[in-house]
């Protein structure tokens, strides 16, 4: 995959740079602007380059040019939204063409190359891990607390679609985010210290012990769990799983040979957790239902 990279043409907005302007451009898009005469060491009567301060710029633009490549994943039919392959700067290569450009003349058009960064879910491995169910849990809540569901609905999100390979340990920390007013959640009720209480992100953690109870059913390993200091109506006593950023996690590992699939879903007061695989999954190792 290749981006022009200009030299000493015109403008997206139609101005003419100066002769030693170098205009870099990222899918028609102006990304930056610099001087040859930046890069050349002064005090000098014939042009040096200053490699010094390539290299920073290099590392800078590599930064702002680069896609983070996407999993593909199943819509809320089954249907496959196939992955997105992603790509960084192949900072020698360009290092090299630019080097070569300072000592050009005039107008010069450059590629910048780069690297494809692939997905590690494509639609054959969501293909392949989500025929068989191997694990699945319901719990209820009252749609009626707008908060408190919209923020199991964000949370429910977060870990829809994720793929858990073998041997790999799910956080649901990691997974689903400091919850904070700015990526969304809002306040609603949370037990803290055995009273209830408001706090920003409260109602996840039905989030968190639906899933713990799905993986428990399928076999996971579990890891990491606490529960409340006080009962929580969504699960039987002692099936709960509570978290905090920065404080309770709760995780689980796939001791399987195949990967799992994580399908979730919040709607109408339900909030649903299924777990899927391979046809091909080793399930001699599965523990009995309920069991941690």
């Amino acid at each position: 995959m290749k981006f022009l990279l200009i030299i000493g043409l015109i403008f997206a907005n139609g101005t003419i740079p100066q002769e030693n302007e170098i205009v870099l451009n990222v899918d028609n898009e102006q990304v930056k602007v610099v001087n040859r005469s930046d890069f050349n060491i002064p005090f000098l009567d014939f042009p040096v380059m200053n490699h010094r301060l390539l290299d920073s710029m290099v590392e800078k633009l590599a930064l702002e040019v680069k896609k983070e490549p996407v999993n593909a994943m199943l819509d809320e039919r089954g249907n496959i939204i196939p992955e997105v392959v992603g790509y960084v700067i192949d900072k020698p290569e360009l290092k090299k063409s630019l080097a070569s450009a300072f000592f050009e003349h005039g107008p010069t058009e450059l590629r910048i190359p780069t690297i494809p960064v692939y997905p590690k879910v494509d639609s054959e491995v969501i293909a392949n891990i989500s025929t068989k169910l191997i694990g699945h849990y319901i719990t209820f809540y009252n749609s009626g607390n707008k908060e408190r569901s919209h923020n199991i609905d964000l949370a429910t999100e977060a870990i829809n679609n994720y793929v858990l390979f073998p041997g790999e340990t799910f956080s649901f920390n990691e997974v689903v985010g400091k919850r904070t007013a700015s990526k969304g959640y809002k306040p609603a009720p949370v037990i803290v210290r055995g009273e209830l209480s408001e706090g920003i992100g409260g109602g996840i953690c039905q989030v968190s012990s639906t899933l713990f109870n799905a993986a428990d059913r399928s076999g996971m390993k579990i890891v990491e769990r606490y529960s409340h200091s006080k009962q929580v109506p969504y699960v039987p006593p002692g099936r709960d799983a509570t978290v905090s950023w920065q404080g309770p996690d709760f995780s689980f590992k796939n001791i399987y040979n195949q990967p799992i699939l994580i399908r979730a879903k919040s709607f109408h007061g339900q909030m649903v957790v299924l777990l899927y695989s391979s046809e091909d999954i080793n399930v001699e190792k599965r523990k009995v239902p309920g069991m941690s």
